[in-house]
């Protein structure tokens, strides 16, 4: 995302704690100024000068929520709602959330427009809910939120993540040869690169206000969405000769949603994807292949948010609510 804002033109200032410093994925730059802190304790003068406030900082998915609810809430939820209200009060215009379409949980078998039920089942998608809820009372005339629901991502990054589930089916086929689905490969979920949700935000910052303050849109696209036994049938295909395992005594997932991406299409139509399930595959082993990827990298802390959480818990780096300890908070600061 900040590498298409830069190409476009905006002056950025990124804000991030260093939870997943030296967890890149090839090279890694960046080219403008960042402030190392908690979102939990962000101040107005962070966002002095800033005319948009793009937030995506959170605990990243669902296993990661798990870990604490409390503590979930506390940084998804509440310093989201928190973060808004500094914006509104700073002057900024723009406050573009990165919501999930995880928020749907269990949601039948018609494709969700973004007026479905929300019936969470977990605490990342409870937060994403209630944030949504709150921020948008804070809208009015010179403070326009956007609710981002972003279908689940996919696609390599300079960040990589080997805890979502192309990503997860790629990784272990390249470097086991065992494409490893735990659930009985039924659910439903609604697949985007990552690159196309950087595109969807790009085009949610560049447009009129009144065409879109204060609602939500579904991220993704059209014919995107796959049952988890076809997500592992692209990644057969991108490398042949690898085999589909079900994990023992797999049971369906509860999480099962399909997703209609008909608004942004209509409302946003800069938003142009580029993107599939099947080229997104390819590119993956594509790149496992350049970097050398091995199987204990990517199954160790490296490319997995919760287990990197854990490794830093457990070194004592990180305290028992997230924050860094006096000594590991120089470290971080420092990139290492």
């Amino acid at each position: 995302m900040t590498g298409r804002l830069l190409a476009e033109g905006y002056e950025l200032v990124g804000l991030d704690t260093g939870y997943f410093d030296a967890c890149d994925f090839g090279v890694v730059s960046c080219p403008f100024p960042m402030i190392r802190k908690d979102v939990r304790d962000i101040n107005a003068g962070d966002l002095a000068g800033c005319d948009a406030v793009i937030h995506l900082a959170a605990l990243s998915n669902d296993p990661m929520g798990e870990l604490n609810r409390e503590l979930t809430l506390e940084i998804n939820y509440k310093s989201s709602v928190r973060l808004a209200r500094l914006a509104r009060e700073g002057g900024v215009r723009r406050f573009l959330f990165s919501s999930s379409c995880s928020m749907y949980g269990a949601g039948g078998d018609a494709p969700l427009t973004e007026d479905a039920p929300l019936r969470p089942l977990t605490a990342y998608a409870e937060s994403k809910v209630r944030t949504e809820e709150e921020v948008s009372k804070l809208a009015r005339p010179g403070f326009s939120p956007v609710f981002l629901r972003n279908a689940t991502a996919y696609g390599s990054s300079p960040r990589l993540r080997a805890d979502l589930v192309l990503n997860n089916l790629a990784g272990w086929a390249f470097t086991t040869g065992r494409i490893r689905i735990m659930s009985d490969g039924t659910p439903w979920r609604p697949l985007v690169h990552v690159e196309d949700i950087a595109r969807a935000f790009s085009a949610a910052l560049a447009a009129p206000v009144e065409t879109i303050h204060n609602q939500a849109f579904n991220v993704g696209v059209d014919g995107e969405n796959y049952q988890v036994r076809d997500i592992a049938e692209s990644v057969r295909a991108a490398l042949p000769g690898s085999v589909v395992e079900y994990a023992g005594n797999a049971s369906p997932d509860a999480r099962d949603y399909r997703v209609d991406f008909g608004k942004i299409r209509q409302l946003l139509p800069a938003f142009t994807p580029v993107w599939n399930a099947s080229r997104g595959a390819a590119d993956l082993i594509e790149q496992f292949r350049r970097n050398r990827m091995t199987a204990s990298e990517f199954q160790g802390p490296r490319f997995t948010r919760l287990a990197r959480l854990r490794t830093h818990l457990e070194s004592g780096a990180l305290d028992g609510e997230l924050r860094w300890r006096l000594e590991s908070a120089a470290a971080a600061g420092a990139g290492l």
